[in-house]
């Protein structure tokens, strides 16, 4: 996959663990999990709202994309 999570980076950063992030922005410890491993297929709206208003950032702060090394 071309996107890359950095959610750790950012929990790094605000010093947060992940119980207290997961219940801040509404999710299951379990999906902050498949966040941060980059297993997650897709993310809401509604969600990536809730994350940046939890760490104080913007989405580009959490998500980058890179290209795919050529097959």
């Amino acid at each position: 996959m071309a996107v890359i999570v950095d959610l750790d980076v950012m929990l790094a950063r605000r010093k947060m663990c992940v119980g207290d992030f997961a219940e801040a922005v509404g999710i299951t410890p379990a999906n902050v999990a498949v966040l941060k491993n980059g297993r997650a297929r897709a993310i809401r709206f509604t969600t990536l709202d809730s994350i940046c208003r939890v760490l104080d950032c913007q989405p580009g702060d959490i998500l980058r994309w890179t290209a795919d090394p050529p097959a």
